[in-house]
């Protein structure tokens, strides 16, 4: 949904989009796995091989399947919204982890058409120092907000173009001029 901002309006939502990855489910699954085997393990866990084997098989298995499982899900889907004042980025069911970018920090934005996780160092909430700072959940099309002074805000999301165009509409409308195409931009 793209929608011309107005500045009197400036809490209503201009322009919504969201990507989501159904591989993470899986990914869930086998944290799910491991903190039920961490689970079973302490419950029934054999009494001939010593307690400190136990415990370590216990705690090993309950931190993994807690990592994997509440990192996997934090990653199955991004919310991106953008308004009059920023754009708003929430991750997961809980929405985090989040980031609020207000539009004065923004110097211009630009279509990605293809964000990999390969490139990123994989799904999540991802730092490069060359590229900036992304929130990847699928392999796709996103959104490269140019920060100024190098620094770049990239975000997989469907329809990447018409979040660019909502941008540029809000920076036009506040007076500032969007600026060039940076990194993998269009």
């Amino acid at each position: 949904m793209t929608h011309v901002p107005r500045p009197e309006a400036s809490t209503s939502q201009e322009w919504t989009g969201r990507a989501s990855n159904r591989m993470q489910w899986v990914l869930a699954a086998v944290g799910a796995a491991c903190l039920a085997l961490g689970v079973d393990l302490a419950v029934d866990g054999p009494g001939t091989s010593g307690l400190l084997p136990l415990v370590m098989s216990v705690v090993g298995c309950l931190a993994v399947g807690l990592l994997v499982l509440f990192g996997t899900i934090g990653f199955t889907h991004v919310h991106v919204w953008i308004d009059y004042e920023a754009v708003h980025v929430r991750c997961g069911h809980i929405g985090l982890p989040r980031r609020r970018i207000p539009l004065d920090e923004v110097t211009g934005a630009q279509v990605d058409a293809l964000i990999s996780p390969r490139t990123w160092g994989g799904w999540g909430y991802r730092w490069r120092p060359e590229r900036g700072t992304a929130v990847v959940v699928r392999r796709g099309p996103g959104v490269v907000i140019d920060l100024g002074g190098g620094r770049y805000f990239t975000v997989t999301v469907d329809d990447p173009e018409g979040a660019v165009q909502a941008i540029r509409d809000c920076l036009r409308l506040r007076g500032t001029r969007p600026a060039a195409p940076g990194p993998g931009g269009a």
